[in-house]
């Protein structure tokens, strides 16, 4: 006997969350292989460097059989976190003077008043540039590897050699007060630590005020070797406010202020016998920042930071010939400054030059030769085994001394290529490592023969040759260093082609299977409706056309870079193509219109998401709405800014309300959401009022306003989503017709997700709600047009794919796109000031993928209704909507699915372009990340409308 018509469809029904699940088990699977075939980090080498390495055994070469002494006694490091390079230099070095140059004018006026002792640098950082790969990169003297950028929010401790383990295991002293970053990273290393909370961004002054009440004190004081000051406020700033306000200027001033005290009370104490006689101050960014005040990629902006250092002992004026003379110009002061360019590859190994102790073991950088000659350690005659000949005039002793300590430099960087290859499981190209040893024999061979030469030689002799010799002995160290370097960066991932492979076929073998179900319940919709399915075939070519051309533009990277803009084209030529079909059939809807026209506004807003200007209250001479802004005024523009936002809430609002009111029928539930919603509108409201200068006078209405009416938005939020979900569990709904069941769980859906997502999106939320209600409006109005042409009571895919393009289009409306710094960080700090990695995590979370994947994903089953009936039994109908629901599922899983294996494909084609740690691997993490989460939605969605 077989089993009842209802058991049969409830089981097939049921089916659909498991295959959705199953499409999830899949995907993740594919992506973990992947990304640990991409994205896996350099092998770490678990092998310290220490004093016992010389051994009288060891394959050393005279000359260079020892760790360099010490050159320097104390060393003050001032960490000025994101301090781009044009925040130090003069600005008559740059075509253009902004309002943020010429700030740090004490390091200026230093730099060129006392230029054999101090001296500015633009330092060069490797992307990644966040702040955890910068630190850990600067004090292991390694490349940074891009897989830490997940460990930003939770750095782990560093077990790889670094300067801080050599320090302490060497007796050095280490004072740390600043970002309490550095003791994640070195838990053990310090032998006094004032840390203070790093990740509230909102927050300006908590760490530096806590840096400046025990910087001073400090420095008079005998119980540390080295000081690591850690100053936060010009990152905050720029995360905030951008360069170019307000807020970063008077930062720049304040360090100005401590640096002028810093500097002052160096310079008192370092009289012979003094504390600081022989110390050397450096005022060093980690990394720089955009003009928007984000960091991570590679731009110029972000790579390009700036380093200062300054002794206050003179060097002899030897030191001039060490120091580079090719960029130097006048100040506004009519002073000559001068500056150099240096790698923050080198630093860890100079600044262990410097404080002689042992190099890092896997540090492959070179001892700066200008950093290391503004040290008057390094001028002092302590070169060993010079005979009897004292006649050396200064630069020729510290070339010898120099030359020694890069002798020490290639040996410990040739060690550690010797283990890395016989460790690693890849290692470094055969051809390219062959060369690399060739550079550093014949390095040695040249050194030995000097040192022969040298002892045989007369006084005479070795005044008139010893200069030349030593100048191509370091030319051929340098020559070593900096073509190894070059190698590490060109191939220092070990890509493992297997995982990327089995991964990328495992994507490939999904989207097959989709699309082959996908086609199958096509051709039996049509069949069992009886129609010739070539109205359905003609759809379904276009839209897979679309998804094609935009996921086979992921292979420029000019196209990842105007990604929205390529969307917003795509879903306007759907738009057009839809207009003229209707326009050869003498059928026109005003919704094709209306929907042509929104993608102007949204091209609009694209191009002011992009910018990132839209939060502001001011309009920049660049900004998209510039027309306006001249036509208008620019009282007229800053007072619409203000209130357009208020308008458009207003309007989102009174709409919800609306649905609310004519969709849910139940009493309690349409009485919460709707009370919930008005409060969690009057909230929002309240929030950004609190954020002008409104209730300026009024501190408890203003904390109310900033801390607690977010959290109250929250509160409401979560509770609309649980008793949503309770009531989709025992609340009975059989008696409504599938359509209104569909619309009522859709309604309850969006409004317990709104608000939330609304108040992180800032003030521009309302309007980017505004163009996705508009959206929604044109594309079901669409669809019932679809229906009633077709006579089909199916879903056009054509629908789906300009869903997922017009939510492609919101992601970079609201200020997102796919680098870590397109990451909208303040708004995970909206209604809190102190950051807990879940809390935080989550809010960026709902603020980076709300309005791009969950309120078009819980949202997707509104095209999939059965607006024009052409079956006459319930059950059937119930079948066909159902079957709708699970096929726009499975469409729109489908189109992510698709755009997702091409990324995969354009990052593994790309994996050796220099741009694919700035461009290409962000993108591919983005895009892994919206899959899970697009697949997770979907198995939810199923089964919540099923």
């Amino acid at each position: 006997m077989s089993p009842p018509a209802s058991h049969r469809r409830r089981s097939r029904f049921l089916s659909w969350p498991l295959l959705f699940i199953a499409i999830l088990a899949i995907h993740s699977l594919a992506v973990y292989l992947f990304t640990r075939g991409f994205l896996l980090t350099r092998t770490e080498l678990d092998l310290h460097s220490s004093r016992d390495d010389f051994s009288p055994q060891g394959n050393v070469s005279p000359g260079c059989d020892s760790w360099p002494p010490a050159a320097v006694d104390r060393l003050v490091i001032v960490v000025l976190d994101a301090l781009r390079f044009d925040f130090v230099a003069p600005s008559t070095f740059f075509a253009e003077k902004q309002p943020w140059m010429d700030k740090l004018h004490v390091l200026q006026k230093l730099a060129a008043d006392e230029k054999t002792s101090s001296r500015i640098f633009k330092a060069l950082a490797d992307p990644p540039t966040t702040s955890l790969q910068r630190l850990k990169a600067l004090t292991t003297g390694g490349l940074p590897t891009f897989i830490d950028v997940g460990n930003s929010f939770g750095a782990p401790a560093i077990v790889e050699d670094n300067i801080m383990h050599q320090l302490a295991k060497n007796g050095k002293r280490v004072v740390m007060m600043g970002d309490d970053t550095w003791i994640q990273l070195y838990p053990e290393h310090f032998n006094k630590s004032f840390p203070y909370p790093s990740f509230n961004v909102k927050d300006l002054d908590t760490v530096d005020n806590g840096v400046i009440e025990h910087l001073l004190p400090s420095l008079h004081k005998n119980d540390w070797d080295v000081l690591i000051a850690h100053f936060l406020g010009v990152d905050h700033a720029g995360h905030i406010f951008g360069v170019d306000s307000t807020p970063m200027i008077q930062k720049l001033e304040q360090y100005n202020q401590i640096l002028e005290g810093v500097i002052d009370t160096l310079r008192s104490l370092s009289k012979p016998g003094g504390t600081h006689e022989n110390t050397l101050l450096l005022v060093m960014g980690d990394h720089g920042q955009t003009l928007n005040g984000d960091h991570g990629g590679g731009t110029a902006e972000e790579v390009e930071t700036s380093l200062f250092a300054w002794s206050p002992r003179t060097p002899p004026d030897a030191v001039l010939s060490v120091l580079d003379d090719s960029s130097c110009t006048v100040n506004l002061h009519g002073e000559e400054v001068c500056v150099s360019t240096m790698q923050q590859l080198d630093f860890a190994v100079t600044i262990s030059a410097l404080l002689g102790i042992p190099f890092p073991f896997g540090s492959i950088g070179r001892v700066n030769p200008e950093l290391y000659a503004l040290s008057i350690g390094t001028w002092v005659n302590q070169r060993r085994g010079t005979n009897a000949c004292t006649s050396q005039d200064d630069l020729e002793a510290w070339m010898g001394r120099y030359a020694e300590v890069l002798c020490v430099n290639c040996w410990q960087v040739k060690r550690y290529i010797d283990q890395y290859s016989a460790t690693s499981v890849i290692g470094f190209p055969s051809e390219d490592l062959q060369h690399i040893m060739d550079l550093y024999s014949r390095a040695q061979e040249n050194w030995s023969a000097s040192l022969i030469t040298s002892s045989s030689e007369t006084c005479s002799q070795e005044k008139v040759e010893k200069g030349s010799v030593l100048l191509q002995q370091i030319d051929a160290y340098n020559d070593f260093l900096k073509s190894f370097a070059k190698l590490a960066r060109s191939a220092w991932t070990e890509f493992d082609l297997w995982s990327m492979g089995i991964g990328l076929l495992l994507m490939m073998l999904s989207v097959i299977i989709q699309a082959s179900m996908l086609v199958n319940m096509t051709i039996s919709q049509s069949s069992d409706q009886k129609s010739s399915g070539s109205s359905i075939i003609h759809r379904l070519s276009l839209a897979f056309s679309l998804v094609v051309i935009r996921a086979a533009s992921f292979l420029s990277n000019s196209y990842i870079l105007a990604e929205g803009r390529v969307a917003n084209f795509l879903l306007a030529t759907s738009c057009i193509t839809s207009v003229w079909h209707s326009v050869l059939k003498g059928n026109i809807s005003i919704e094709n219109f209306v929907f042509l026209l929104l993608n102007i506004f949204t091209r609009f807003g694209i191009e002011v998401g992009m910018s990132k200007q839209l939060p502001a209250p001011t309009i920049t001479k660049d900004h998209p709405v510039s027309v306006i802004y001249k036509i208008l005024g620019a009282n007229s523009c800053n007072i619409l800014l203000e209130l357009f936002p208020i308008i458009s809430l207003a309007f989102v609002a009174y709409i919800m309300l609306k649905c609310l009111s004519r969709a849910i029928c139940q009493r309690f539930l349409k009485f919460f959401l709707l009370c919930g919603t008005m409060v969690s509108y009057l909230s929002i409201a309240f929030h950004w009022a609190s954020e002008t200068t409104l209730f300026a006078h009024a501190g408890t209405v203003q904390e109310f306003g900033r801390s607690l009416a977010p959290r109250i938005v929250y509160t409401i939020g979560g509770l609309s989503l649980a008793i949503s979900a309770f009531s989709r569990i025992f609340g009975s709904t059989v008696h409504l017709k599938l359509n209104k069941r569909i619309i009522i769980l859709s309604a309850v859906m969006l409004c317990s997700w709104s608000p939330t997502i609304l108040i992180l999106l800032g003030r521009q939320g309302p309007f980017v709600a505004l163009i996705c209600m508009t959206g929604a409006w044109c594309m079901i109005k669409l669809q019932q047009k679809h229906q009633r042409e077709t006579e089909l009571s199916v879903a056009d895919p054509v629908s789906v794919i300009q869903w997922s393009l017009l939510a492609v289009c919101l992601f970079y409306m609201t200020g997102h796109w796919c680098t870590f710094d397109g990451l909208r960080y303040g708004a995970a700090f909206i209604g809190f000031d102190h950051f807990h990695i879940i809390r935080q995590g989550l809010l960026l979370s709902i603020d980076t993928f709300g309005i791009s994947h969950v309120l078009p994903i819980l949202s997707l089953p509104l095209i999939a209704i059965v607006w024009y009936n052409t079956i006459s039994k319930d059950n059937e109908l119930k079948d066909v909507i159902l079957n709708n629901i699970n096929k726009v599922l499975l469409m729109y899983g489908l189109i992510t699915t698709i755009t997702a294996t091409l990324t995969i494909i354009c990052v593994a084609i790309q994996r050796r372009h220099l741009m694919v740690w700035g461009l290409f691997a962000p993108k591919y993490v983005f895009d892994a990340i919206g899959l899970l989460l697009t697949d997770l939605l979907i198995c939810l969605a199923s089964i919540y409308y099923s």
